[in-house]
């Protein structure tokens, strides 16, 4: 027994060595099989445990354990290179250099393009930043204060009810509804006079159609200086449409209602898609809502921070959705949110 030991352990170490300089996988499973097998060391081994006298036991047990474990772990090491060197040769077969315009020669047809909505909002806030205007962001989880209490709106307003607000279990409480919290944050954070706007997601509960959907994109505004008019807030609204639209588009402005803005004002505008006669878009009314907007209400500038009787302002909020359906003629706003590569490759090329 004394000499059948060193030799099943010599073999042992010697399979771990086998396990190093196996060229394949294949190499590695055969020689596996072989350590595990009836005519490796280690079943033997295990054999000569069982038949050894009990004074032994004590030592070949353990040693046959470690053998083992010893070959398996180095196994498992060389067939983990293996398959690390499989990824990298995949990689490097099927690199694609990004930055190299030659390597899409042959899927030029297929080249990615923006989303429609991210042109209009890129165009939008460069309009709006040649015009003076900073652009800031907000948090899409938020409060019940910056989202309602801070904008005016009462503890008994329809909007703070489940079918409008998305309500989450925690803190902060809920889905923003829309993009005024940033208008809160943005008053706390600058000193007037100021003009600034936030663009981004918003979320509310609604029944999805044509022209309506559960997340949609708003972009905020806010002008405050000393003596801003409702006169200011007409002439800009009608410079900036002008702008963004690219053209003279009917508008018409009706009186609205908004806590946070008194005298509130709906800004509409023609709908492009059926040329005012009614669609599904416009419901039926030629009219699209586009930028509600109004000064600024004294509360909502106490909450800022900001003393109303030495500052005045106007606040809008402009649809980008909308304004993107009306751009480029989609007469479904939830196209926009779907992810189907064919309505995105419409838009592929596009530049600003």
């Amino acid at each position: 027994m004394e000499t059948d030991l060193p030799f099943l352990q010599k073999k042992a170490e010697d399979f771990f060595s086998f396990f190093n300089e196996a060229k394949t996988k294949e190499e590695l499973l055969k020689l596996k099989a072989e350590f595990l097998g009836e005519s490796g060391p280690i079943i033997p081994l295990m054999e000569l445990v069982k038949k050894a006298p009990k004074e032994q036991k004590g030592t070949l047990g353990p040693l046959a354990n470690t053998l083992r474990s010893k070959g398996l772990e180095s196994f498992q090491k060389k067939w983990d290179f293996f398959l690390e060197q499989e990824i990298l040769d995949s990689l490097k077969k099927n690199s694609l250099d990004l930055t190299a315009r030659e390597s899409f020669s042959a899927l030029d047809k297929n080249l990615g393009g923006l989303h429609p909505r991210t042109v209009v909002q890129r165009e939008v806030e460069d309009i709006f930043t040649r015009l003076g205007f900073d652009i800031l962001e907000g948090p899409h989880l938020e409060d019940d204060y910056h989202n309602f209490s801070a904008l005016n709106i009462p503890e008994d307003h329809p909007a703070r009810e489940m079918q409008d607000t998305f309500w989450l279990e925690g803190t902060p409480p809920l889905l923003r509804t829309h993009t005024s919290t940033i208008q809160v944050r943005g008053m706390k954070q600058h000193k007037p006079p100021f003009r600034f706007i936030g663009p981004g997601p918003v979320f509310r509960c609604e029944r999805t159609d044509a022209s309506h959907e559960s997340v949609f994109y708003q972009l905020e505004g806010m002008y405050v200086d000393k003596n801003v008019s409702v006169a200011h807030l007409i002439y800009f609204m009608k410079v900036a449409l002008k702008e963004i639209l690219k053209r003279e588009a009917p508008i018409r402005l009706r009186p609205g209602y908004f806590p946070f803005t008194e005298p509130s004002f709906e800004l509409e505008i023609e709908c492009a898609l059926c040329k005012g006669k009614g669609c599904s878009v416009c419901k039926q009314l030629g009219w699209v809502e586009l930028l509600p907007c109004g000064m600024i209400h004294p509360n909502v500038l106490r909450a800022g921070g900001i003393d109303p009787d030495v500052f005045s302002g106007f606040a809008f909020g402009l649809g980008l959705d909308r304004l993107v359906m009306m751009r480029f003629k989609i007469e479904d706003i939830r196209l926009l949110q779907a992810g189907d590569l064919r309505f995105s490759y419409q838009f592929a090329g596009r530049s600003l």
